[in-house]
């Protein structure tokens, strides 16, 4: 809108300048032609009174006294010429001491002589002025030519000029309203396009795969926008179906893995039972005097098995149950250490700088929690050839942190992400609950577990709890 209303008014204003100059061009030139008549009628006029004979040699006895009062009655000056381009008489009496002007260049004389109209207009400039002179015949009675009159016409451009630059000063302001209306107008226009733009853009920002999205609501909207907010409202309701699919396919995949998983499990014990079942059956004699120690031998195994599947079966039961928040105020130093002591192995070592460190926790889950790292670390040192686990606890600011160190094979960059993932697992027996578990039961109490590690140096797993539990 800006654009068009600053080109409209360039060029408007060139075509004003271009038009006046041609009216101005076209007003001197019939001026002039006007002028030239005027003067030859009062030629002819003496012509016709005079007492001299009608010819170029008499010229300038005809016009001795007669140019002057031409010249004042029409108001301007005026030449008279022979035939061969030789001044006869001015208007103007000093016009004869100018040698140059005393004669017509014979290229005048040619043009005049080859115009159909037997009249030529020269054009020139002085002094930054257009400057015109007209050359046409003096004919006597019988049209016969005489003589040539020559009219130098000075155009005075100072009325037009200040004409234009009145027109053109108005015209600017008559633009200058436009163009300031113009840009109001932008503004307005473009705030209110953009408004709707900025409340959808924000409302883009927002979606989120991961929650319930709201739809955008918007009042005198145009047309395009109203479209493009339809168009994504429609894409927030495809969305919460596809992600409500999502989660329920992601639901039953995970059901189908952990039924596979505990499927794998069970049957890994039930075989050997089979075995030892097919075997005792094949080789039983009552009579066979080692009968009670071979008994013995068979039902050790299949309680052995059976006591596999058990803790199995424990596992995953502790996986999926939440552990309830039974807070009771803990001296965090002591359970930790408490927990460490059940292991046996020397190269497992407690520190902690503080003797107290009182946080509302549940004890149990703490235990478990300390337990299930310090076996992790155990199982990542057994080809070590001084191995060391060092376990911490350290208080900083509201919140009590818990480190496990150890010197192990570390974790590679490759298993990172999925570390804490259930069923994950690098070692060649085992579920891959132990850490899915910890991480349930830290999250639960509003806690974080993280871990750095360098593969053939070590691993630390670090984990937060607040002191403080947020009620609820």
């Amino acid at each position: 809108m800006i654009l068009l209303v600053l080109i409209a008014s360039v060029l408007i204003a060139g075509i004003t300048v271009y038009q006046y100059r041609e009216q101005t061009k076209e007003y001197h030139e019939n001026r002039l032609e006007r002028k030239e008549n005027q003067i030859k009628q009062s030629i002819s006029y003496t012509l016709q009174e005079t007492t001299y004979p009608v010819t170029t040699e008499n010229l300038g006895f005809i016009f001795m006294h007669e140019i002057y009062q031409i010249a004042d009655v029409q108001n301007v000056n005026f030449n008279i010429y022979d035939l061969e381009g030789g001044l006869i008489k001015s208007s103007r009496p000093r016009f004869e001491e100018d040698s140059i002007s005393n004669c017509l260049d014979a290229e005048v004389l040619n043009k005049l002589n080859a115009s159909p109209l037997k009249r030529y207009v020269e054009e020139n400039s002085a002094a930054g002025d257009r400057y015109q002179a007209s050359y046409t015949y003096i004919n006597d009675s019988k049209f016969k030519p005489i003589g040539i009159l020559n009219l130098p016409y000075y155009e005075d451009p100072t009325f037009n000029d200040m004409e234009l630059k009145e027109f053109l000063t108005r015209l600017g302001w008559v633009y200058l309203l436009m163009l300031l209306t113009a840009i109001g107008l932008a503004y307005f226009i473009s705030k209110y396009i953009t408004r709707s733009l900025d409340s959808v853009t924000e409302m883009l920002g927002q979606t989120d795969l991961t929650k319930r999205n709201k739809k955008i609501i918007l009042e005198d909207s145009s047309l395009e926008i109203g479209k493009m907010v339809e168009s994504y409202n429609a894409m927030i309701d495809e969305l919460e179906q596809s992600a409500a699919k999502l989660a329920r396919s992601e639901r039953e995949q995970a059901w189908r893995e952990m039924a596979k998983q505990v499927a794998h499990e069970i049957k890994n014990p039930l075989t050997p039972m089979r075995l030892t079942v097919q075997s005792f059956e094949r080789k039983f004699d009552p009579q066979d005097p080692d009968i009670d120690t071979k008994v013995a031998e068979y039902s050790q195994t299949l309680i052995q098995q059976i006591d596999t599947m058990s803790s199995i079966a424990s596992a995953f039961s502790n996986f999926a149950e939440m552990p309830a928040q039974q807070n009771e105020t803990l001296n965090v130093v002591n359970i930790v250490k408490l927990a460490v002591d059940i292991f046996n192995e020397k190269f497992i070592h407690f520190i902690s700088e503080e003797k107290e460190i009182i946080a509302k926790l549940d004890r149990t889950q703490l235990i478990r929690v300390v337990t299930n790292l310090v076996k992790n670390a155990i199982q990542a040192v057994p080809e070590v050839e001084s191995p060391r686990i060092l376990v911490s606890v350290t208080s900083e600011g509201n919140n009590v942190k818990i480190s496990v160190a150890d010197n192990g094979i570390g974790i590679a960059d490759d298993f990172t992400e999925k570390i804490f993932e259930p069923k994950f697992t690098t070692k060649s027996s085992g579920m891959g609950l132990g850490l899915g578990m910890v991480k349930n039961i830290v999250e639960t109490y509003n806690g974080s577990i993280d871990f750095t590690s360098q593969p053939g140096k070590g691993t630390v797993f670090t984990v937060t709890f607040p002191i403080e539990q947020p009620t609820k």
